[in-house]
């Protein structure tokens, strides 16, 4: 099985992290293949750079085809493109923040997401809305630590991370964490050490999640919603995103 696990920003570091996370938890007949755009923002941290960073995600998903990759994750919070790839995709197409928030449904009355800036706690909370999570939500916090702030060794983003997730527990009667940043997927055992509640990152109950849907051999559905994308061609910039009939 090969899963694809797309970084959707250009930002090679934090790529070859989550790429780790991936590989730490994939079975071992799963190859992971992590790779990010060649084009885009180097973090996404607003709807500007969410948008610009789809076309990238696109890309991606389109050369995976074509090399035979079994299902994909999204390894953004903001779950960038993740519609649109399905449309694209003939396997499963997870991304980070469903994976997450789905599994902390599973195992917690109540979770709380600690994410990144706090301009970007409005893109999830609007996931949380569109993945029907408000009941089980009980917060969203952020640390404002920029994206690229995760990528310091010295632990000043991992104390930022877990006194979030300690006020979480404490004030918002949060019973598990969703990591609201794949650059964040490195912490979760650590603070899930620390705090003594479940700590979620979507990356790696991505990869599992997909590994099950491929082994139960069920792909994204192509009627309707998800159908392959109508022919057209493209002009200018994405002329080589033209889909002949």
């Amino acid at each position: 099985m090969k899963i694809q696990v797309i970084n959707p920003n250009t930002t090679a570091d934090m790529t070859a992290k989550i790429g780790a996370a991936a590989r730490q938890v994939a079975s071992s007949g799963t190859a992971i293949v992590a790779t990010n755009p060649t084009m885009g923002p180097v973090s996404i941290e607003g709807h500007y750079d969410e948008a610009l960073s789809v076309i990238g995600v696109l890309d991606e998903i389109r050369q995976g085809e074509a090399a035979g990759v079994d299902g994909y994750v999204i390894a953004c919070f903001g779950d960038p493109g993740l519609r649109a790839a399905r449309e694209l995709a003939r396997g499963p197409v997870v991304g980070i923040a469903e994976a997450a928030m789905h599994a902390a449904s599973l195992i917690a009355s109540r979770f709380s997401v600690v994410t990144t800036l706090s301009r970007t706690k409005v893109i999830a909370q609007h996931l949380v809305h569109s993945y029907g999570m408000e009941i089980g939500c009980a917060s969203i916090r952020a640390t404002d630590l920029a994206v690229l702030d995760l990528e310091d060794t010295s632990g000043a983003a991992k104390a930022s991370i877990l006194q979030e997730c300690r006020l979480a527990l404490q004030e918002d009667e949060a019973e598990a964490i969703v990591l609201g940043c794949g650059g964040m997927a490195d912490l979760a055992a650590e603070l899930t050490q620390d705090l003594g509640v479940p700590v979620i990152d979507g990356v790696t109950v991505g990869v599992k999640l997909v590994e099950a849907l491929v082994a139960l051999g069920l792909g994204t559905s192509k009627v309707r919603d998800f159908a392959p994308p109508i022919p057209k061609p493209c002009v200018g910039l994405l002329e080589g995103f033209t889909r002949e009939a």
